[in-house]
């Protein structure tokens, strides 16, 4: 699972004499004006009843690192969260080389505790997992330039990645992936987005369930093939090598609440 933070940058500003400054405001308000125009149709949701889930809409992608990926598109599923799924974001020999190094290092997986900010074993999370050094390899650098290119956020704004795997009855109840504790974000920022990435397909079940999304769920075209639990609000099913991107933070930066899931 790879999880992005949000960082910022400072910009010095010039100094400029009266009339260059108007002219100047005059300028950044027909600007502003603009890219509010673009950034409108751009986030918000589409105007339809109950926010009923868009079709699918297919774009074409270069392959590249290990591989061959076969045909790549990219499916929105939700507003509220923001989600989208990327399908054969990464290819089989991707996935198995994933797997085969992370294999003999799993440990049993840790919750962040929001009051110290320190990882510690919990109940509501049963699986085991690792995690990959930035940058740690050929094939992985390639995947994390992937995932630069896919989300629009730079590589040194994410954490490394983190392989996690979960047998037969286990799981991760649902959660948020953005911090609630002062330590972590004083650390490191607060989480932005979370791109998990799925290795290996399943018979049943092991869907990422969204409980508080809002939208028409049984609008998605693998309804039918969901579990019992799947159906408890907006899922996604997992298929080796698709990908699903979603927003923890709203266009405006505030939190977003529909981004729980498990």
């Amino acid at each position: 699972m790879a999880v992005s933070k949000g960082k910022y940058i400072k910009l010095q500003g010039k100094k400029w004499s009266t009339f260059q400054l108007s002219k100047m405001i005059m300028a950044l308000v027909l600007a502003l004006g603009f890219f509010m125009l673009i950034a409108l149709r751009f986030f918000s949701p589409p105007e339809t009843s109950h926010h009923r889930l868009p079709s699918v809409r297919r774009t074409a992608f270069q392959s590249d690192g290990l591989g061959k990926r076969g045909d790549q598109w990219v499916e929105f599923i939700s507003w509220e969260p923001r989600a989208f799924v990327y399908h054969n974001f990464l290819s089989k020999e991707e996935c198995l080389y994933l797997i085969s190094l992370a294999k003999p290092h799993m440990e049993k997986s840790t919750v962040v505790d929001s009051k110290t900010g320190k990882s510690v074993d919990s109940r509501v999370r049963t699986s085991s997992g690792m995690f990959l050094n930035r940058g740690q390899d050929k094939i992985i650098s390639n995947i994390e330039k992937r995932i630069a290119d896919f989300t629009f956020i730079p590589i040194e704004h994410g954490e490394g990645l983190q392989i996690l795997h979960y047998e037969v009855g286990q799981k991760y109840d649902a959660h948020y992936d953005y911090f609630v504790d002062e330590y972590n974000i004083k650390k490191g920022g607060q989480r932005m987005a979370t791109l998990l990435m799925y290795l290996s397909d399943v018979e049943e079940g092991g869907e990422t369930v969204f409980p508080a999304a809002k939208g028409n769920f049984s609008s998605v075209p693998w309804w039918n093939e969901l579990s019992e639990c799947g159906k408890g609000g907006l899922s996604v099913k997992p298929k080796m090598g698709d990908a699903l991107l979603f927003w923890s933070m709203k266009p405006d930066a505030t939190l977003d609440p529909t981004s729980l899931h498990g």
